[in-house]
């Protein structure tokens, strides 16, 4: 683009960002190239001219709410991948005399879904089948389960602001633009400068759900991107957009009409009966006749497709609950103390309870601790990717089409020379996936893809960090961990070594620790115990059952780690909840009492909650399954420490690593996910590691296969 309406091209913002040229306008931002000086890579900035326009009496008050709202976006972008990542954000002087707020965003190549929709159907190109959508379209929905988890809406979900890059090895992946201004927007048009006359509107008519168009049908919220996510959904089924109408009134009329609703089969797409009616629910008229959040609709799409529960989802409320009811804040128990992250033994971990004990290098484990939020860190630069511009381009979409762009009609909706550009200079991605290969029976597909292994936070241990992004290829894994039964059908088989039933062994067990926990392997009663995981197998035992049973192997640490923490980078399995009876089996009222019974002289049980979860030692497996995995996967933490086939060593900076297994050597195996006697919340952050000599039993550990898919 040529005009350069803010006059900012040659210009350096906060002395680093060197603007190289303007890549899209819209109707409250213009959207610049530039070059990060420092580092040498090509940034998006992002500058909110609309500000300008204001009352001098509410600027600051919006601007205040601008870096807010920025703020929000950097966390969530922090913990989503399938998020545009916000780098920066300040004010910025103007020539002309004003200052304004701008975001710094990364750069990226690609174009937007929209884009690709229309060449799709230029050239003919059958719509997708429901798995492919799906799909296409999980790192949006995780993304937007994610801010609906912390009560935030979008409120202008649409094609244009999901965003297709093209990687390396030609896989599409997709990112959601434009969270962080929706609310300064809102409130700045209470301000008198919602310009009628030029259509713009904080929404996009041709997604906009009833209460957009007429706000006596209720309030906006996640709700409200749930409607527009399933319009998106119809259109990629469909070949064609669902709402009809070629003006404002018109779509209005269409979002609102209770005797046609824009559903699958209402535009001619065969589904069975459960996926319609999970589209019926997403697009009803009534806000609270739908879905409260994404996490919701996106896991009973799944289920009706019956491919299991959904990637990174962390929904917030049952079926049924008020939709205003977004919000659900975790208090801490004010009774619980903090462990220093230094204190770290393993015996107290895995082979003995969660008490104080003397370790390898004497030192005493605190009896419990409290874990705060730990959010995945923000993303180190990440060699071979481009950053930013088009990112922002797409961002533009939050008001720039409004009436005007009601209908996609125009390849680039907003920045058509921006588009251009960029597509140009990367290959067009493959976004319709090919069937995946199922796995076999009783292992879950997890599909792969980008995060960031590890974590930043300084409260977390050493050996957790830093957080360093890393690839994964698809692959298969247990859905639950390996069972004393199926480990007993292999050795009765001699495929795998008989278990001794005094099974126990790390270095320096007692005579005591021996009589104690010895009856707890589960190995000593196949009859009673049959369900439950089998644990006191060392290294080579767990290895050799996967490949002579499930012809697989152990997971890698950065597969089991993936499986554990979905892609939106949750503080546990299931969510950021605070650990809970009903979401596994740690060690609970249950497992202190029984210490209490059984004293072991080098340490006690410390309870990881108040109450009693039902089990003094290990479960049945699956016995949990409100804690699964957004894969599906029961018991990734609590019941007994997992197996993984890395040896023990540090994490190291540097590019992205693809398909990570490990040092080539080493002394100790990593075990992951804590067990049934931990009394310590840390041990169930997905990113959390302990290790082991590959020769340990232990009546806390057990495993989990995998396979390559």
């Amino acid at each position: 683009m040529e005009n350069d309406p803010l006059s900012l091209v040659g210009t350096t913002i906060a002395e680093k960002y060197l603007v190289e040229s303007v890549v899209g306008e819209g109707g409250f931002a213009v959207v610049y190239r530039a070059l990060h000086t420092v580092w040498k890579r090509p940034v998006a900035i992002k500058v909110f001219k609309a500000l300008s326009e204001v009352s001098r009496a509410r600027r600051q008050e919006l601007l205040d709410d601008f870096i807010r709202e920025g703020a929000l976006l950097a966390e969530l972008s922090e913990r989503s991948s399938a998020i545009v990542q916000a780098r920066d954000v300040g004010m910025v002087a103007l020539p002309q005399g004003d200052s304004v707020p701008y975001m710094v965003l990364e750069w990226l190549e690609g174009e937007p879904l929209e884009t690709l929709l229309l060449r799709e159907r230029e050239l003919g190109t059958p719509p997708r089948m429901p798995e492919e959508v799906v799909a296409l379209l999980g790192p949006v929905a995780n993304a937007l389960a994610l801010a609906h988890q912390k009560g935030i809406a979008h409120r202008d979900v649409k094609p244009g602001n999901i965003f297709v890059v093209a990687t390396d090895d030609g896989v599409a992946q997709v990112k959601l633009l434009d969270f962080g201004i929706a609310k300064v927007v809102q409130e700045a048009q209470k301000d008198g400068f919602r310009k009628t006359a030029g259509g713009m509107t904080s929404f996009t008519p041709l997604y906009g759900a009833p209460e957009q168009f007429d706000r006596g049908r209720g309030a906006t919220g996640p709700w409200t991107d749930v409607f527009a996510f399933a319009l998106i959904l119809v259109e990629l089924l469909a070949g064609r957009e669902a709402l009809v109408g070629d003006d404002l009134a018109q779509l209005a009329y269409s979002s609102m009409d209770e005797r046609r609703r824009p559903t699958p089969r209402e535009l001619g797409v065969e589904v069975s009966d459960e996926v319609e009616a999970v589209f019926a629910k997403a697009l009803a008229v009534r806000p609270e006749d739908r879905y409260g959040d994404a996490g919701l609709m996106w896991s009973a799409l799944r289920g009706a497709l019956s491919m299991g529960p959904a990637s990174g989802l962390a929904a917030t409320m049952p079926t049924g609950t008020t939709v205003r009811s977004v919000r659900s804040p975790v208090v801490q128990d004010p009774t619980e103390h903090t462990l220093s992250s230094n204190d770290r033994t393993l015996a107290a971990a895995v082979a003995v309870p969660s008490g104080p004990t003397e370790g390898p290098s004497g030192g005493a484990l605190p009896s419990s601790r409290t874990l705060t939020a730990d959010p995945t860190p923000p993303a180190p630069s990440r060699k071979g990717l481009v950053w930013g511009g088009v990112a922002a381009v797409a961002l533009l979409g939050l008001a720039a089409f409004g009436v005007s762009r009601m209908r996609s009609v125009d390849p680039a909706p907003s920045t058509p020379a921006a588009s251009t550009t960029i597509a140009s200079a990367t290959p067009t991605p493959s976004v319709a996936p090919s069937a995946a290969p199922a796995c076999p029976k009783g292992m879950l597909r997890v599909d792969g893809g980008e995060f960031f292994m590890g974590s930043d936070d300084k409260k977390t241990n050493e050996d957790e960090r830093p957080a360093h992004p890393v690839k994964l290829s698809a692959y298969c894994l247990d859905e639950f961990e390996v069972t004393t039964a199926e480990y007993k059908a292999c050795s009765d088989a001699g495929k795998c070594k008989r278990l001794d039933p005094s099974s126990n062994e790390w270095k320096g067990i007692t005579a005591r620790q021996r009589k104690l926990y010895d009856p707890v392997c589960n190995a000593n009663d196949y009859a009673g115990r049959g369900s439950h995981p089998i644990n006191c197998v060392d290294f080579e035992q767990a290895e050799t059952f996967c490949r002579e049973v499930r012809g697989g192997r152990l997971p890698t640490e950065a597969e089991w780690e993936f499986a554990a923490r979905g892609s939106d980078g949750r503080v546990y399995p299931w969510g950021d909840a605070l650990p809970a009876p009903g979401l596994l089996n740690a060690c609970g009222a249950e497992c202190v009492a029984w210490g209490k019974k059984n004293p072991d002289p080098d340490g006690y049980f410390v309870a990881m909650y108040k109450s009693d979860d039902g089990f003094v030692h290990t479960s049945p497996v699956g016995s949990f399954p409100r804690g699964q995995t957004s894969h599906g996967m029961k018991d990734m933490v609590g019941n007994v420490w997992e197996w993984v086939s890395d040896y023990y060593g540090p994490y190291a900076s540097g590019p992205k690593v693809v398909d990570p297994k490990g040092p080539d050597k080493g002394e100790e195996r990593v075990i992951r996910g804590g067990a049934w006697n931990g009394g310590d919340p840390a041990w169930l952050r997905p990113s959390f590691r302990y290790q082991a000599p590959a020769t340990m039993r232990s009546h806390g550990i057990g495993f989990r296969c995998a396979k390559s898919g």
